[in-house]
């Protein structure tokens, strides 16, 4: 089918107007529209007209177009004009080279242009020039840059760095984190695809036995967010939970720790602090790990989930189950509202220094309060400036003022939030090794620091545990557990040392 006058006579796309198809002597049109510079003179009330004749000569060298003198590409019939010495852009013979409206390398303005001062910090061609009423940049080691007829800013003396050094302090520094990624052995599996994932578990799990270790294999090689896309899938495939299933098919600590892992990490932290605080007895060591350990941003998010969980707040729950200056640390930790700042004030520093040691050892009994302030509302890199000003000053680590001062679950409790601080790979490498050490594995603690921390530090944590045991975490981790229990934990583990 065609349409009328499509497509045009003479083929696609037309040619050009002009004796040859690709333009000639009639291409561009001999008059060719104004371009708006025919009415400088009418300007002549506001503007100096010597200035604008200037620019629009330099206009029209810098870009060329159709008020290029005539004569001055002489046209050639069915071809493009030959190449002008020098390429095409170059002003014509005679007039003074354009520099897009700067002066040229010396300095002077070009012929027809009203003489200037050169910009120091003018923009670099090819880049805007900043509008009006903004300082113009300058580059580095240059004055600060002026428009013509501004006075020149004064020379304050330079400020400190954005980021100042830290001071150096003595101690085993924490392991350097990368900045790109996180320290985790497990991330997310390249060329995931949740749909197939959800199938091999339905086939691990379909008929007579359960195949635990594609279940591994599966699990254990996909982040906590694939391990979500999962679990949707997998009921929209087949209709069915896939929690549940799994519950059906696996036991003891392997279940408990493939179950953790299909948790977020969030909420699996809520389910431990209710664990923890249930029935007969508190696990105050959970809780003190859990709240000494994370983030701001984790400890607000958990405060929520807690909340929509279980129909009563964190606060509630701590109240509920502790008592005293343990039952304050507690409750100060779980606001989530430490300082993140990363600058370091020395009189504060020595201030707070101060405070502690007037509040221990320096008094008959403990001002707990003071220790609690400090310890739960300053920032990381302040707290380790203080504990380590605080050595230097009482000859004597903090974690052994807090161990004369103070006893029983209050004393763990802080000194769980200075070994946080100072070293958190540490803290968990010593957690790990008392949760393995001995007749009998606190399997809960392993299987809940293997789990959170699996996508956080645990290449950190395992390099920690070598460093202060001598031995690896895989080798005691297999020493210690047995089954598909061991497999799963060495997988999250991934490697030996």
């Amino acid at each position: 089918m065609s349409y009328p006058g499509y497509p045009p006579a003479g083929g696609y796309p037309p040619a050009a107007p002009g004796s040859s198809p690709w333009g000639g002597a009639a291409y561009p049109p001999s008059n060719p529209p104004p371009i708006g510079l025919e009415n400088v003179a009418g300007y002549a009330s506001q503007f100096n007209p010597n200035y604008m004749a200037g620019m629009a000569s330099n206009l029209a060298a810098t870009f060329g177009g159709t008020n290029v003198p005539q004569g001055t590409y002489p046209s050639t019939p069915g071809g493009y004009p030959p190449v002008p010495p020098g390429g095409f852009g170059q002003p014509p013979s005679g007039q003074q080279p354009s520099f897009g409206g700067y002066p040229p390398p010396a300095g002077n303005p070009p012929s027809g242009m009203p003489a200037y001062p050169a910009y120091p910090g003018g923009a670099a061609p090819g880049q805007p020039t900043p509008p009006p009423g903004q300082q113009p940049m300058s580059y580095p080691g240059q004055p600060p840059a002026t428009y013509p007829g501004q006075q020149p800013m004064p020379n304050y003396p330079a400020g400190p760095a954005v980021n100042p050094s830290m001071p150096s302090y003595p101690g085993t520094p924490g392991p350097t984190v990368s900045p790109h990624g996180n320290r985790g052995t497990i991330t997310d599996a390249p060329g995931f695809d949740p749909l197939k994932d959800a199938e091999v578990l339905r086939k691990a799990m379909k008929g007579f036995g359960t195949d635990e270790q594609a279940i591994i294999d599966c699990l254990g090689s996909r982040s906590n967010k694939q391990r979500q896309q999962i679990i949707l899938s997998f009921k929209t495939a087949y209709g069915k939970d896939l929690i549940k299933d799994l519950k059906s098919e696996l036991s003891g600590n392997f279940e408990r720790t493939i179950l953790a892992m299909m948790k977020t990490p969030v909420m699996f932290d809520a389910y431990e602090i209710k664990e923890a605080i249930k029935g007969v007895g508190t696990d105050e060591n959970c809780l003190i790990e859990i709240l000494a350990s994370r983030s701001n941003g984790h400890i607000q998010e958990l405060n929520r989930v807690y909340k929509a969980e279980f129909k009563k707040t964190l606060e509630e729950a701590i109240k509920s189950d502790t008592s005293g200056h343990f039952q304050r640390l507690l409750i100060s930790l779980s606001q989530g509202n430490r300082d993140e700042s990363t600058s370091v004030d020395m009189s504060l520093v020595q201030k707070d220094v101060q405070e502690l040691y007037a509040a221990g050892e320096n008094r008959l009994g403990t001002d707990e309060s003071k220790f609690n302030a400090i310890l739960c509302a300053r920032s990381r890199a302040h707290l380790r400036a203080v504990f380590s000003e605080y050595q230097r000053m009482c000859n004597r680590d903090i974690e052994k003022s807090i161990c004369r001062e103070m006893s029983g679950d209050l004393e763990k409790g802080m000194l769980a939030v200075v070994k946080c601080l100072k070293n958190t790979p540490a803290f968990f490498a010593e957690r790990l090794q008392k949760a393995m050490k001995g007749a009998g594995t606190k399997d809960r603690t392993l299987i809940r620091i293997m789990v959170s921390r699996s996508e956080v530090d645990l290449l950190d944590i395992r390099a920690e545990y070598k460093r202060m045991y001598g031995r690896s975490l895989y080798t005691d981790i297999t020493g210690d557990t047995s089954g598909d229990y061991r497999k799963i934990l060495l997988k999250l583990c991934g490697g030996n040392d």
